[in-house]
């Protein structure tokens, strides 16, 4: 099929990028993607945003402008973005190709701050006339010699090309679902994080292994690297942050592998699959539907225990409402997690109001229970979020972090210990909507006992210095 000339520079992997092009064609859809997020946004919002806020392309900038905006247009916004991704990508790992260096290095296009680098060396480098790309190993090309005669393509090799259209059909369908599942329908599911790598994984190798079958562990490896290259661009685009998809990775390559291998192993049987796969793609939105109609998170409870060198009467006071504890030197804190600073009462007996102090909020907390000195129990009614995700940019507010991990309440119980001491007990209770629970509960739990701990031992240095 014969491509028109400006299309196939465009979408293509086969026309080459001059440095003039490139250029002025970037310029060019810059300024496109601008006016058409500005009208999707005007349209839904009667709003408008800042040029300068695609500096930095991500959705908090956009989340700032419109903060009442409805989820659809995020949505929209992250489908619209799809078609300029693969522009960026593919013509600049042509333009690297024209200019002499590894196609590959056009792939920096898709890494937040590194893709400014790539984009600003990529537009300073001058065509080699004698750019021609032959593999000499897997994932290793030559640059010709002096002696070489000139090319008369600037064609990419084929397995670069179909290594990149099986990245590509993997990150488009990974950000796709990832745009459905958090913005469209509001729940971290396991069709998030089980089924998609899957499907990611066997559309990758099937993409690659399409016309030319090929070695089985460059198909796993080409599989590992979209995984990390959808990650980075839920990144780039600002979907999520870094301390979230750093615990959701290690699952997701594992699974993208499995997804590979069967993958290949279809294409290779032969046959035509193809009616095969496109329903695997048609299914995941609709279990991502069916998921979140009935997915109900189960409340938990998590307890913590440390012993104090003082009578219960004593600790007392210092459970109810203690003082600022020192900054946390714990790495993951550092990160963004939320810690305890100080817990204020209101009153006194069941009905006062309690309000722990977190770095990222107040948790407001009405007592249920007061027996002095044995045990105070309360419900939350507000509570800020579970953390501040840690991002390439200045603040990023991903969805996961309000509303997904709740705290429904808690309690501390005091028990006399023989010689003055006492075992104090601090229990949360929570609800997780994010699944599947068996992957992510276990990291919930160790957040909270981390929390349990810092509060704990503050309690107990409170109480043994009087």
């Amino acid at each position: 099929m014969n491509i028109p000339r400006e299309l196939g520079l465009l979408v293509g992997l086969r026309a080459r990028v001059p440095r003039r092009a490139y250029i002025g064609w970037g310029l060019g859809l810059a300024v496109a993607k601008f006016a058409v997020d500005t009208a999707i946004v005007y349209g839904f919002s009667h709003r408008t945003w800042s040029p300068l806020g695609y500096v930095i392309p991500s959705l908090i900038l956009r989340n700032q402008a419109v903060p009442d905006a409805p989820e659809a247009m995020h949505v929209l916004l992250v489908a619209l973005a799809l078609p300029f991704l693969w522009i960026g990508l593919s013509m600049s790992v042509r333009r690297a190709a024209d200019a002499g260096v590894s196609p590959w290095l056009g792939v920096g296009f898709l890494v937040p701050i590194l893709n400014y680098v790539t984009i600003l060396y990529l537009c300073l480098q001058p065509t080699r006339t004698a750019a021609r790309w032959e593999p000499t190993a897997p994932g290793v090309y030559r640059q010709p010699g002096r002696d070489d005669p000139p090319p008369s393509t600037a064609e990419l090799p084929s397995g670069v090309r179909s290594a990149l259209l099986g990245v590509l059909a993997s990150i488009a369908l990974g950000l796709a679902m990832m745009g459905l599942s958090i913005y469209g329908l509001g729940v971290y599911g396991t069709v998030l994080f089980f089924v998609t790598p899957f499907a990611m994984g066997a559309t990758t190798a099937a993409v690659y292994n399409a016309q030319v079958t090929r070695r089985t562990g460059e198909t796993l490896g080409l599989a590992v690297v979209a995984t990390i290259l959808t990650g980075s661009a839920a990144l780039l685009f600002a979907i999520e942050g870094v301390l979230c998809l750093a615990m959701a990775l290690p699952i997701a390559m594992v699974i993208s592998i499995v997804g590979a291998l069967v993958g290949r192993a279809i294409v290779t049987s032969g046959r035509n699959q193809a009616t095969g796969a496109a329903a695997m793609v048609v299914a995941l939105p609709l279990l991502a539907a069916g998921e979140s109609r009935l997915a109900v998170p189960d409340v938990h409870d998590v307890t913590t225990t440390l012993e104090i060198a003082a009578p219960p009467a004593k600790v007392w006071p210092h459970v109810i409402g203690f003082s600022d504890l020192p900054e946390p030197p714990e790495w993951e804190y550092k990160l963004g997690i939320a810690y305890p600073m100080r817990a204020k009462i209101d009153g006194e007996g069941v009905g006062a109001v309690r309000r722990c102090e977190f770095s990222t909020g107040a948790f407001v907390e009405p007592i249920t229970v007061w027996d002095p000195p044995r045990r105070l129990a309360f419900d939350v009614t507000q509570q800020p979020p579970s953390m501040t995700e840690w991002s390439p940019y200045r603040e990023i507010h991903a969805p996961h972090v309000e509303g997904y991990m709740t705290s429904r309440g808690g309690e501390f119980r005091l028990v006399a210990l023989p010689g003055n001491r006492t075992r104090l007990e601090g229990t949360t209770h929570y609800t997780l909507a994010v699944y599947p629970e068996l992957y992510w509960r276990p990291f919930a739990d160790l957040l909270l006992h981390g929390i349990h701990t810092r509060v704990l031992q503050h309690i107990r240095h409170l109480s043994e210095e009087e």
